[in-house]
């Protein structure tokens, strides 16, 4: 995985940036990684050039290369701008599914597909995380770093900080 340019970044946000591509090069069976904005921005990716390889595989189900998916055009920023829109759509179906049942919350979302899985995870400022990942990864051990990325993060992205990384996403090549 190329890791991001952390060129003017405050600490905060290095850290975040540093604590997502270890969620990808540690799990086993992580694809690629979002986090995305309440309001539906991209604010971290795992392949901020939106190459495969930067995403963390080119397999079966991995970085937007399914069945029927090889030569399917990408959105500008590849992989992470698809998980970003569909992270982004789930949050919103499942909020609204959660507000009809009067359920509360939604915690995590997990949709098992036949080439790999889509997790959705709550941070507590209303933003989300988003882990696209290869169908025998081990959802478990996904679930549990991802709770653990959410535990560190969610206190540390402030107002600036969303606003600091959504900058940075934008002025990424």
């Amino acid at each position: 995985m190329t890791a991001p340019s952390t060129y003017g970044l405050s600490t905060q946000a290095r850290n975040l940036q540093w604590l997502l591509t270890d969620l990808v090069e540690e799990v086993p069976g992580v694809n690629s990684v979002a986090v995305v904005s309440s309001d539906g921005l991209l604010l971290l990716s795992s392949d901020p050039g939106g190459g495969a390889a930067a995403a963390g595989g080119s397999g079966p189900g991995g970085a937007g290369h399914g069945p029927g998916g090889a030569g399917r055009p990408r959105g500008p920023r590849g992989a992470s701008a698809d998980l970003a829109t569909i992270v982004s759509g789930l949050g919103s179906l499942t909020t609204g599914a959660a507000a009809l049942m009067e359920g509360g919350s939604v915690k995590q979302t997990m949709v098992a597909m036949e080439h790999g899985s889509v997790f959705v995870m709550a941070i507590s400022d209303g933003s989300l995380l988003g882990v696209h990942a290869t169908p025998d990864c081990d959802m478990s051990v996904v679930a549990y770093h991802m709770a653990l990325f959410v535990g560190r993060a969610g206190h540390v992205l402030t107002p600036e900080v969303r606003s600091e990384l959504r900058q940075s996403m934008e002025n990424t090549p």
